[in-house]
């Protein structure tokens, strides 16, 4: 048998563990983390973006795009609304997302995506060609036969209508080009 003040140790450390995780878990809410960049944290407020090369982010084809597109997105089933982007936010970038969904974003003005060559298979959506470039957890489809190369991030659990919505954008203020696939 223990001593008495053994097993009051014994019972109450356990305790006092339990109700110390339960305290954590309720300061850093369901996540378990306090990063606000985490995908399961708060998505109501200003995204985030890193700045890429985007050379003709700023031109009148981007600048037209940007204007017109979709104020929200049907992303399986789940209205995605137009996201606010965080200052300093780059040029020719559209967000869209819920409390519920990782966010969608596009970016105009890229540079040519070098995944883009004489073999790439591309994929047609609404008269606009994509090239598919899968990530972890997203893929990002860049529109490769427009005035300007556009690409959209896409979560993988989103379905195809961001994509669709997004295309039939493309196909009506974009003009089409030939693809550049970087070979001779």
């Amino acid at each position: 048998m223990l001593p008495k003040p053994l097993l009051a140790v014994a019972i109450g450390l356990p305790v006092l563990l339990v109700a110390g995780v339960a305290a954590v878990g309720l300061v850093l809410g369901a996540s378990g983390t306090s990063d606000p960049a985490a995908p399961s944290a708060d998505r109501a407020g200003p995204l985030g973006l890193v700045a890429v090369p985007a050379p003709a982010a700023g031109s009148s084809e981007c600048a037209d795009l940007v204007s017109t597109l979709p104020v929200s997105l049907l992303s399986d089933e789940v209205v995605l609304e137009r996201r606010e982007i965080a200052e300093p936010a780059p040029a020719g970038a559209v967000a869209w997302g819920s409390a519920e969904r990782d966010p969608v974003v596009l970016r105009c003005g890229l540079d040519r995506p070098g995944e883009l060559t004489p073999t790439s298979a591309l994929r047609v959506v609404s008269d606009v060609q994509w090239l598919q470039v899968e990530g972890e957890g997203a893929s990002t489809w860049y529109a490769v036969d427009r005035a300007v190369y556009v690409a959209l991030t896409v979560p993988d659990d989103a379905g195809t209508g961001p994509l669709q919505d997004v295309s039939t954008a493309l196909r009506d203020r974009l003009a089409a080009r030939p693809v550049d696939t970087g070979g001779s």
